[in-house]
Parts: C-alpha cells; sequence; structure tokens
C-alpha cells in the first residue's frame, strides 16, 4: 500500500499495523514521544487536550488515512475537540477510522447483537464512547470526513493476554453464570482495518469480533491446560475482591456476530477463536 496512515494513540493497535503492514509509511501521537520513539523508529507527535499537535497541517499534508484510537475523556473526544477542523482539512485523506466499543450496545444478556443492534450504553465509559461515535458521524454528514466506526472487543495479543497474566500471577477465574464476553486477536484487527483502508466505505459501522464468544474462566482455564500449570481458583462474581473498574466489565454480556467484516471486506481471520490465538502465543 502506498498509503500514509496517521494515528493519534500510536499504541497496541496501530504497531501491530506497523509490524504486519511495513510498507504503510506510519506516524502519530504517543504519551512520552521521545522514549516511545526509541523502541521502533516510529515518527511520534505529543497531543493532549491541552497540546495540538504542532504544525500538524505540514506533518500530515501527504496523510491519506488517519486512525482515532485516543479514548473520550469526561468533557469528550479530545482529538474531536482540539483536532477535527485540522483532520477536515488535509488535503489527502480518503479514510478515518474511529476506534470504538461493543460497549455502546449495553448489556443483552448473553444474545447475539449486530450492527443493526440499537445503541445503549448502561454505563459511563459506554456513554462516552457512544457520544464520541456520534460526533464523528456528525462530521461525515456536515463535512464529509470519510469517517469509518469500528466498534471493538477485547482485544489479545503479544504481551497482553491470559498466557502473561497467568505467569505475571495475576489471571483470575471470575464465575458469573451466563457472562459471555466476545474477543480479537490483534493481528486480525489489524487485518480488518487495513482492508477497510482498501476497501474505504465512508459512514459504515463494523463489528470486531473472532467467532466465538465464551465465559472469561473459560480462556483462563484453556490457557492454563496450554501452560500445563493449574488454573486459579474458581471465584463467585458476587464476592471476589474486584476493583469498580474491573467489575463495571460484567456489567454486560453478549456475543457479537461478525459477519459484515467477512461480507464486506473479505476477512478471513488468522484467528479465528481465542484457542488458536493462544496457542499461536504460546
Amino acid at each position: 500500500m502506498s498509503n500514509s496512515l496517521f494515528c493519534f494513540g500510536l499504541g497496541f493497535t496501530a504497531r501491530q499495523i506497523a509490524h504486519d503492514f511495513p510498507e504503510m509509511k506510519i506516524m502519530g501521537t504517543g504519551r512520552n514521544p521521545e522514549r516511545e520513539a526509541s523502541n521502533d523508529s516510529l515518527a511520534l507527535f505529543p497531543f493532549r487536550r491541552d497540546c495540538p499537535v504542532q504544525d500538524f497541517g505540514d506533518i500530515a499534508k501527504e496523510v491519506t488515512h488517519v486512525l482515532l484510537s485516543i479514548p473520550p475523556d469526561e468533557i469528550g473526544d479530545p482529538i474531536h475537540d482540539v483536532m477535527a477542523e485540522q483532520i477536515c482539512a488535509l488535503p489527502k485523506l480518503k479514510w478515518v477510522g474511529y476506534l470504538s466499543t461493543t460497549g455502546v450496545y449495553g448489556d443483552h444478556q448473553g444474545a447475539w447483537i449486530d450492527e443493526q443492534t440499537a445503541v445503549t450504553p448502561s454505563g459511563p465509559r459506554g456513554t462516552r464512547r457512544a457520544n464520541a461515535e456520534a460526533d464523528w458521524f456528525t462530521l461525515f454528514q456536515t463535512r464529509d470526513l470519510p469517517v469509518h466506526i469500528f466498534r471493538l472487543p477485547g482485544i489479545y495479543g503479544p504481551g497482553r493476554n491470559q498466557l502473561v497474566s497467568l505467569k505475571s500471577g495475576k489471571a483470575r477465574r471470575i464465575d458469573k453464570p451466563g457472562q459471555i464476553f466476545s474477543r480479537i486477536h490483534v493481528a486480525d484487527l489489524a487485518a480488518i482495518l487495513v482492508a477497510s483502508m482498501e476497501k474505504p466505505k465512508p459512514g459504515e459501522i463494523y463489528n470486531i469480533a473472532d467467532d466465538l464468544p465464551a465465559p472469561p474462566q473459560e480462556v483462563v482455564t484453556y490457557a492454563a491446560e496450554l501452560l500445563n500449570v493449574t488454573p486459579p481458583p474458581l471465584q463467585d462474581f458476587e464476592t471476589a475482591d474486584l476493583s469498580p473498574m474491573a467489575r463495571s466489565f460484567y456489567a454486560d454480556s453478549k456475543r457479537v456476530k461478525n459477519e459484515k467484516i467477512k461480507s464486506e471486506l473479505g476477512i478471513s481471520l488468522k484467528y479465528p477463536t481465542y484457542k488458536e490465538g493462544l496457542a499461536a502465543l504460546l
């Protein structure tokens, strides 16, 4: 691809794109640009709500694609609030991808949901994401900004998976009857995003997930089997010592359909379930 990608929040997902698609020119923002850039030689620029990307128009004049992966704060989406006008003015822009969350759908008690399911977030994080989606979609409607929205489940991959959690002693098996999560390997996520870049369809929403939603404790058990270690004891959700943040992740239960990424983007998942994904990571 002879494309130039600017990532607001050049983190786990964007670095996977850089690794898997080295022909693409990639730069973006980082929390600590000098330290982060020294690790992978990617061009990084500071950005905060009170610190716009300096000289963005010059830096990004050749940019064809923009990835938005910084979460909203209590005020709103900082990228939208601070940089939207400059993004809209990029002369060669063909694609903008906003990384949202399946949390915007709220709780469906384990039922299947797709892109036609109503947005009914059940908590403050999901509400912020839904509001940010609406802000970017308004720019698509009013400014022809080529926005694509990707609703993500839990992301795992190198360095971020239950194998690592088990080895570090941080893995827990929490049992909440009926609880189901979807997930995606970061390499599949990177491939999905690039497939959309190659076949842009502004205004579209894509749910991202693999083929096998599963209770979280089952994933930990399988990882323990791969490592040939005893899994941590099963803990009842109601009595488990969980932080408010950790407990909030269990508020929603749903199975995420992924047919659209396959039918529209031609995706064939490299890791169709967590079993293939964890085995490869091992």
